[in-house]
C-alpha cells in the first residue's frame, strides 16, 4: 500500500483504482477519469493524449501511488519531476543493483551475460563507469564528431538518391548505429548480423505479448544477446592482441586502480550500447521529424535560424518524446520522499521512475504539452534525473541529431512526416517502428 501525505493509502490494481478502499471502477472507467493501472499493457496502447491526463492525475495526488502487479509486491510510481530527480541523485538509497528494468533480469541471465552497468550500484558501477569514461579520449570524440558529419551527409545523399520510404529503417536507425559502430571498431562485414541481434534482443522489451510468443521470444532474445556477445568478445581478444586506436581497444587495455574489462563485461557495455545508443535515438530522431510536422510554427521558427534554435529543438524534441519512458529502483533504506514530512517508503520496496510524466511536470515546464522549441529553462529528464547513472551517451546523442537536423533540412527544407508514427506500444521506451517521410 501507499502511504499518502495524510495516512491514507492509494493503489492502483488490475481492476481499476482505490484511494482510501474506494474503488473507481474498471481500468477503462478509470482511463477515462484520467486514471490508469499502470501495469495494465492495456494501458499502454491508450492514445498519448489519454495516458497524459492519467499522469497529471497521478502528478496532483499528495503521494505515489502504489501499483499492483501480476508478481512480486508492486511499486511506488514516480511521476514528479522532483521525486524522480530525488530518486536517480539518492543512490545509496534508491538501488539499482536488483535490476532496473520490468521485469527484473533473472539472476542466471546476469551471470551468463554480465551485468549491465545500469544494474549496478557504487563501487562496481563507479570502477567501471571510470574504465569507460577513461577510453572516451578527446582524440576518440574529435574522430566521432567527424565520423557524424560524414556518416550523415552519406545518409542525406541516399535519401537524395534512392527516395526511401521509411525515415526509420533509411535514416534515424542508420546514423547512430553506423557511428557506434566505427567508434567500436566494428568491421564491415558482421554490422548487418550485429544489427539483426540487436533488433531480436529489444524488439519486445517492455511490450506485452500473447502468452505462446511468451514463451518463444525470451529463448530468441537471449540467444540474440548471446550472438552479438560473443563476436564482440572474440573482437576484444583480437584488440588485447593488436590494438588499434578505436573504442574496444581503448576499453580492453584500459587500466583504472589495477582493473580492466572483463569479456564479459565488454560484451555487457556493447549491448548496453547498442541498444540504449541506437534505439533511443533513433526513436528521437523519428519523433523529431514528426513533431516538427505536426507544429510547422515550430518548424518554420527552427529552419529561419538553424543555429540560435537547433541545440533548443534538440532538447524540445527529447523531452516531449522521452524515448525512456520509465527505470526502476529497490530502496535500501526507510526513506521520506521530499523530506521529513513526505511519505514513507519502507526499505526494500520499489519505485518506478516514470520520465516521461516528470518532463511533462506542470511544477517545472509552463504549458508542458506544448512542443516549443524556444523553451528556457529547459531541465528535461531525457537522459535520466542525473546522479552515477546519468547517461553516458547524452552529448552523443545531441550531437547525432544536431548534425543530422541540419544536413536534412539545409539541404531538403521541405522533408516532412507523412502520416502517423507508425508505434510500438511499450512501457518501457517511446519506440517507433516505421515512419513515413518526404523530402
Amino acid at each position: 500500500m501507499g502511504t499518502t501525505a495524510s495516512g491514507t493509502t492509494s493503489d492502483i490494481t488490475e481492476s481499476g483504482i482505490t484511494a482510501s478502499g474506494a474503488t473507481t471502477g474498471t481500468a477503462s472507467d478509470a482511463c477515462a477519469g484520467h486514471a490508469a493501472d499502470l501495469a495494465d499493457p492495456a494501458f499502454w496502447r491508450l492514445p498519448a493524449p489519454t495516458r497524459a491526463a492519467a499522469f497529471a492525475e497521478l502528478r496532483r495526488r499528495p503521494a505515489p501511488l502504489h501499483v499492483r502487479e501480476r508478481t512480486g509486491r508492486g511499486y511506488h510510481a514516480l511521476v514528479r519531476h522532483a521525486d524522480v530527480v530525488e530518486a536517480s541523485r539518492t543512490p545509496a538509497v534508491f538501488l539499482s543493483g536488483p535490476g532496473v528494468t520490468t521485469p527484473e533480469p533473472a539472476r542466471w541471465v546476469r551471470f551468463l551475460f554480465g551485468d549491465s552497468m545500469v544494474n549496478l550500484d557504487d563501487p562496481r558501477h563507479a570502477q567501471l563507469r571510470r574504465i569507460v569514461s577513461r577510453a572516451f579520449t578527446p582524440r576518440l570524440m574529435a574522430r566521432v564528431e567527424e565520423d557524424i558529419r560524414r556518416i550523415a551527409t552519406d545518409l542525406v545523399d541516399r535519401v537524395e538518391h534512392e527516395r526511401p520510404e521509411d525515415f526509420v529503417t533509411s535514416v534515424a536507425a542508420e546514423l547512430p548505429f553506423q557511428v557506434i559502430c566505427n567508434m567500436m571498431g566494428i568491421p564491415e562485414e558482421p554490422r548487418r548480423a550485429i544489427l539483426d541481434q540487436v533488433n531480436h534482443a529489444s524488439e519486445n522489451t517492455g511490450v506485452a505479448r500473447p502468452l505462446r510468443a511468451r514463451i518463444r521470444m525470451p529463448g530468441r532474445g537471449l540467444l540474440a544477446l548471446a550472438r552479438m556477445q560473443g563476436m564482440v568478445a572474440e573482437l576484444g581478444r583480437e584488440r588485447r592482441r593488436r590494438p588499434t586506436d578505436d573504442l574496444i581497444s581503448a576499453l580492453v587495455t584500459a587500466d583504472v586502480d589495477g582493473r580492466r574489462l572483463t569479456g564479459r563485461e565488454l560484451g555487457a557495455f556493447f549491448s548496453l550500447l547498442l541498444v540504449a545508443g541506437v534505439e533511443t535515438t533513433r526513436n528521437a530522431l523519428a519523433h523529431g521529424l514528426h513533431l516538427l510536422t505536426a507544429h510547422p510554427e515550430q518548424r518554420a521558427l527552427l529552419l529561419g535560424d538553424l543555429d540560435r534554435h537547433l541545440g533548443g529543438a534538440v532538447d524540445e524534441i527529447i523531452r516531449h518524446a522521452t524515448p525512456i519512458i520509465q527505470f526502476r529502483r529497490t530502496l535500501a533504506v526507510d526513506h521520506r520522499l521530499g523530506g521529513p514530512d513526505g511519505p514513507l517508503l519502507r526499505a526494500g520496496e520499489k519505485v518506478v521512475l516514470y520520465f516521461g510524466s516528470a518532463n511533462r511536470d506542470e511544477a517545472v515546464f509552463t504549458d508542458p504539452d506544448a512542443f516549443d522549441i524556444t523553451r528556457t529553462p529547459n531541465p528535461h529528464l531525457g537522459f535520466g534525473g542525473g546522479g552515477p547513472h546519468y547517461c553516458l551517451g547524452a552529448h552523443l546523442a545531441r550531437q547525432e541529431m544536431k548534425v543530422l537536423y541540419r544536413e536534412l533540412f539545409t539541404r531538403f527544407p521541405e522533408a516532412r512526416s507523412v502520416g502517423e508514427p507508425e508505434l510500438i506500444p511499450s512501457n518501457f521506451d517511446h519506440r517507433v517502428r516505421a515512419l513515413r517521410f518526404t523530402c
